[in-house]
């Protein structure tokens, strides 16, 4: 085991749970970091654990379109080996990197531990939605395995979607199992300029209801000299792909003219925000009803924001100063602070304050799985709560 005085790197799912037992029996902490892409600031007197020996595909059948992973494994090995077989991991996780500037790799485990999701979401469902089994150690040191290594296995409690977004404060993952889809063969996309954010949403609804299988929906509001634009993805067989393009253009044509881009064009940068990364300013990431986007981007005043997910998920670059979460009152949804000064970070914290019944429940989930606060200590520190 490989271990500075601040840091600790188990390559075994053994002495993890030693070393989790060992701080609880001391009062200690530890704060959980995968490739560092995505983690919040470390509490104060917490020690780091890095998962990156825990590393390595276990399993992998593409047959049977399963995958089992252990959690310190570089995401970019991941789609590497699942690419030479025509394979993806069906929820397209976005990296960070390009928002945080930060310069570590992201690993499978930090994908699920943040649920992190990108585009395809509107078709493929969450990452929470892929995985199919899971083992982690709580923060008691107990080892926990739930699901299995096929899709039809269900066992008891789903485990494997609670740790999903759990952001690693109920148990450090060792290893998740996965179902895979086939890559598309092509990728097109039909764009709609000039729309207004609420015309936009109103496309990109329509664009939804339709049959045509469309596996993205963005919309970038104009900027630096360009026209807005609304960005609807189709994948798929050529033949399939050409045809489903050129009737959901027919589909839409009372939002004005579109056109169709061949490839993958923008939607690695749209699925990172890439366009929010490098420049001053607080980044957030909304969550509401697609239907709510418009409103909601219409509220945020001197933010710059991206549309996803429909209209579903909003990006938002804003002054560090401006209250956000402020602008959603009445509105379902929350805020999540991605990137921010760590004094915009104390004041607005980063995760939206719970309203009380969920408060209630997310700490009962603690107190069972880590009752002695050993797991990433303060991160889920309680803010002051919304109203019921």
């Amino acid at each position: 085991m490989a271990a500075t005085m601040t840091e600790f790197q188990p390559h075994t799912e053994a002495e993890l749970a030693e070393l989790i037992r060992e701080a609880g029996a001391r009062g200690g902490g530890f704060a959980i970091r995968g490739g560092g892409t995505r983690a919040g600031p470390a509490a104060e007197g917490a020690a780091r654990l890095s998962t990156a020996g825990l590393s390595g595909i276990s399993l992998y059948e593409p047959g049977a379109l399963t995958l089992v992973v252990r959690a310190g494994t570089p995401l970019a090995e991941v789609e590497a080996a699942l690419a030479a077989e025509g394979q993806v991991l069906p929820f397209e996780p976005w990296d960070a990197r390009a928002l945080t500037g930060r310069t570590g790799m992201p690993t499978i485990g930090g994908v699920v531990a943040t649920n992190a999701s990108g585009p395809r979401r509107i078709q493929a469902g969450a990452c929470r939605d892929s995985m199919i089994g899971i083992r982690f150690v709580d923060g008691t040191g107990a080892v926990v395995k739930n699901g299995g290594r096929v899709m039809k296995n269900v066992t008891g409690l789903d485990l494997v979607k609670l740790l999903a977004g759990s952001h690693g404060t109920l148990g450090v993952i060792t290893e998740v199992a996965f179902k895979l889809l086939p890559g598309p063969a092509v990728t097109a996309s039909v764009v709609l300029d000039g729309l207004p954010a609420e015309e936009a949403v109103g496309a990109m609804t329509a664009a939804l209801g339709t049959p045509f299988q469309v596996s993205a929906a963005a919309h970038l509001p104009a900027g630096a000299g360009e026209a807005s634009a609304t960005r609807l993805r189709l994948e798929g067989l050529a033949g399939s792909v050409a045809y489903r393009t050129s009737e959901l253009a027919r589909a839409l044509r009372r939002f004005g003219a579109a056109r169709v881009v061949e490839g993958p064009g923008d939607w690695p940068a749209i699925r990172d925000a890439a366009r929010l990364g490098g420049r001053e300013g607080a980044v957030w990431r909304i969550s509401v009803k697609p239907t709510d986007g418009a409103r909601v981007a219409a509220r945020l005043g001197p933010a710059e924001v991206m549309l996803d997910w429909g209209g579903g998920l909003i990006w938002a670059l804003a002054p560090e100063d401006f209250d956000l979460r402020a602008a959603l009152a009445g509105v379902p949804g929350h805020a999540t602070l991605v990137r921010a000064g760590a004094e915009a970070r104390a004041r607005w914290g980063v995760f939206h304050p719970e309203s009380p019944p969920v408060a209630a429940i997310a700490a009962g989930l603690r107190a069972r799985f880590d009752p002695k606060g050993v797991l990433n200590p303060g991160l889920m520190a309680p803010r002051e709560p919304v109203p019921a």
